[in-house]
């Protein structure tokens, strides 16, 4: 009889235990759902969520606001419409995720925040191949949101690549550029390249023009040994000291002054200019107004004296042909009149 109640003390205790673990199992799963500050949102993944799990941390900026709640495939919850195909919104992963509010504090709504930037995106935990989703707001225009054609169930979030499947894309881009670039012929016209620099090198323009630097440089060499290098230092140094007693010597002082005199003058006599330029405009005015009077009054003149010597002319003309009229008064008779 002991026996049996100790066997059936240690079943009980055994199923209160498992009770208890079942309890705090199921605490720790709706935990998030359990508060009344907890909101649940949606998001859709193009690529693979390979180390994101059910119960994954929802961080932002680091800092653990909710869980990941439930994770699956587009197709299996939401259905197409007849007739449409099946395109590539239907072969993207659901994740549904908890956000515990009271953490975030203050915030404007779902539309709101995504029009200012919010995105989701997975990202790794060190290097452990366990994964999170991390919320943060980016440049909206640069991932703009994608539109789905179904109704969401509930707030909609829209996603970001990773930082991993950006680097993909852009290595499988590379690889892509790297498949259509011609490497047979671009070895070709690298190895015709080194035949042809191997060429100059050798008999070509580069290797006279090699030689005949090599020349030079012997030459300026040769050159610079032969010169008497402390000669030509003492000569320069000597050069140097006349120049600075000459900059120094009170005959340049005097020079600069009288210059600076000169100068001087020069400028007052620029600046009388304008006045002298102006008088003389004006004399220049006047004289050709005097001579423009003074053609107004000869022209009279020289009208009448033109005439006098137009009749003085004629009448010397007349007297040379009949200088009998001149002393006599009338004119003799003509010539067919007297045979009459």
């Amino acid at each position: 009889m002991p026996q049996a109640r100790g066997l059936y003390l240690r079943v009980g205790a055994l199923v209160l235990a498992g009770l208890a673990l079942g309890i705090g199992f199921v605490l720790f799963l709706t935990a998030n759902r359990l508060t009344s500050s907890a909101e649940q949102y949606e998001t859709y993944i193009r690529e693979s969520v390979q180390g994101l799990d059910v119960g994954a941390p929802v961080r932002y900026r680091g800092v653990t606001i909710g869980r990941v709640s439930e994770i699956g495939l587009v197709s299996a919850e939401y259905r197409r419409p007849q007739g449409d195909p099946f395109g590539a919104a239907f072969q993207l992963v659901y994740v549904r995720f908890i956000v515990d509010t009271a953490r975030i504090g203050e915030v404007p709504d779902m539309e709101e925040a995504v029009r200012l930037g919010l995105r989701v995106h997975i990202a790794a935990q060190g290097i452990t191949g366990v994964n999170y989703l991390e919320l943060d707001f980016i440049d909206p225009t640069r991932f703009p949101p994608r539109a789905v054609p179904w109704e969401p169930r509930y707030a909609y979030v829209p996603a970001i690549p990773s930082t991993v499947a950006q680097v993909q894309s852009a290595a499988e881009q590379l690889l892509q550029k790297l498949q259509e670039v011609d490497l047979p012929g671009l070895l070709d016209n690298v190895v015709g390249l080194a035949a042809d620099l191997r060429g100059q090198v050798k008999d070509g323009d580069l290797a006279v023009t090699l030689r005949e630097a090599a020349e030079l440089l012997r030459t300026l060499r040769a050159a610079a040994q032969q010169a008497d290098v402390p000669a030509m230092t003492a000569e320069l140094r000597g050069i140097a000291e006349e120049a600075r007693r000459l900059l120094g010597s009170r005959e340049l002082a005097q020079a600069l002054a009288n210059t600076a005199a000169a100068t001087g003058e020069l400028r007052a006599a620029a600046a009388r200019l304008p006045a002298s330029v102006g008088t003389l405009d004006a004399s220049l005015r006047t004289a050709r107004s005097v001579s423009t009077d003074v053609q107004a009054e000869l022209a009279p003149l020289l009208r009448d004296l033109r005439a006098a010597v137009a009749n003085l002319r004629d009448t010397s003309e007349q007297i040379r042909r009949n200088p009998s009229q001149a002393i006599f008064g009338a004119p003799p008779p003509a010539p067919n009149e007297a045979r009459r």
